[in-house]
């Protein structure tokens, strides 16, 4: 019983740090996003500063402005669609966390109980020698 419970523990704890990798990994990427969804804001402001122009509607918005803002809108949808996956990321993290201290309960318990079993075993022992040399 104790190698199956430390195989599923260890198990558990592989899983535990997938899905820590999982979230990482999704928050990297939003911060990716976000970071080049401000850059660029910064890029479409200084060619707004080049034309003149900072209009959408106006018959000569640059072509460059709008191929950036239609791509950092793209990179903070892909963001917020990614906020979505990572608060699903972290519900299995929180569930996988807690799985994982259920089993480590239950290894304690079961050492508990395999500890007090030999103390009462060894104290019969005692008692028996105990018996022993007093009825004697």
């Amino acid at each position: 019983m104790k190698s199956r419970n430390k195989s599923l523990i260890r198990l558990k704890k592989f899983q535990v740090d997938e899905k820590r990798r999982q979230v990482t990994q999704i928050e990297m990427m939003i911060a990716d996003f976000e970071r080049m969804a401000a850059e660029l804001d910064q890029q479409i402001e200084i060619e707004h500063q080049k034309t003149g122009i900072s209009d959408v509607a106006h018959f000569a918005y640059s072509t460059f402005a709008k191929a950036a803002r239609a791509r950092r809108d793209n990179l903070l949808n892909s963001a917020e669609n990614m906020r979505g996956q990572l608060e699903a990321a972290q519900d299995a993290l929180a569930e996988a966390i807690e799985e994982l201290k259920k089993i480590e309960l239950l290894d304690q318990r079961e050492h508990l109980r395999e500890a007090a079993a030999e103390a009462k075993a060894e104290q019969a022992e005692f008692d028996e020698i105990g018996l022993r040399r007093h009825g004697n």
